[in-house]
């Protein structure tokens, strides 16, 4: 390994800290800044404790799992769950409490209603066509629904 990669071993941490915190700006999403932050104290620890680069990796892997966990733990939104669903993706939970108009009557307590420009399984009570439903739950891709 050269001489210049060991003796300034700290700082090169340090600039690979700035690169990613930097690279933050080119690709957002609030991951690479753990990773800069990671290096940036690993810089430190190098330049201080003066590791090789060996122990410097490991300090590195090291602080890098817990810079993302604690950075997943400080944006994650209070009293939510990690991951939960907020709805965004979720077209079934959006449809809750929406009130829709049956294109055709039920039958074995069962049908289609139209949203938008897709059709959704629905069931429920049997309810002539016409008829005016509500959203009251949705049990995988089915709709569960009442009379409005």
């Amino acid at each position: 390994m050269p001489d210049w990669l060991l003796t300034h071993n700290g700082w090169l941490w340090a600039i690979l800290g700035l690169v990613l915190i930097g690279g933050e700006i080119l690709a957002p999403g609030v991951f690479l800044i753990w990773l800069g932050l990671a290096a940036l104290v690993t810089g430190a620890v190098v330049g201080i404790f003066g590791l090789g680069w060996q122990a410097a990796s490991i300090v590195f892997a090291i602080l890098a799992i817990a810079s993302v966990a604690a950075g997943r733990l400080l944006t994650r939104r209070r009293g939510e769950e990690p991951d939960a669903a907020t709805g965004l993706n979720d077209r079934g939970r959006q449809l809750i409490g929406k009130v829709f108009r049956l294109e055709a009557t039920m039958t074995g307590g069962e049908g289609r209603v139209r949203v938008g420009d897709s059709s959704w399984r629905i069931i429920g009570p049997e309810l002539l066509a016409g008829t005016e439903v509500k959203v009251v739950r949705v049990e995988g891709s089915t709709l569960v629904i009442e009379k409005a």
